[in-house]
């Protein structure tokens, strides 16, 4: 099977993901809300990610765990996910603990190597 070339450059999608910003403290009553919020905004962009800035969330704690855990079901259910910005170390600690992984900003993917880093190929070799 084959396709006739396209004229032209391949559609290529550079745009950049909503950015949904995250304030403390976060509270059980808030949590709600801030889900419907993200799930409005996703559906009203029809971006497949959108990125949490979680840098003023203040105090990492269960119920951020909570918020942070049902926006990312929120996400999957309307076909996205969320990409977490500026988590605090401790929030990044407190949802390992709990079994959450999130992709943050800035972080290589999983199985790509960090770039800049020098690989030994073998024991006694220069650097690649």
């Amino acid at each position: 099977m084959s396709w006739a070339p396209r004229a032209g450059l391949p559609i290529v999608d550079l745009t950049t993901p909503p950015v949904f910003t995250l304030t403390g403290p976060v509270t059980r009553p808030r949590v709600t809300g801030l889900v419907d919020d993200a799930r409005a905004l996703m559906e009203a962009t029809g971006a497949a990610v959108v990125v949490c800035d979680v840098a003023g969330i203040g105090p990492p704690g269960l119920t951020a765990v909570d918020l942070l855990a049902r926006l990312q079901l929120a996400a999957r259910r309307a076909g996205g996910r969320i990409r977490l910005r500026a988590p605090d170390p401790a929030l990044r600690a407190l949802l390992d603990l709990v079994g959450l992984r999130f992709e943050v900003e800035g972080e290589v993917e999983e199985g790509e190597p960090a770039l800049g880093v020098e690989v030994e190929v073998e024991p006694g070799e220069a650097a690649v």
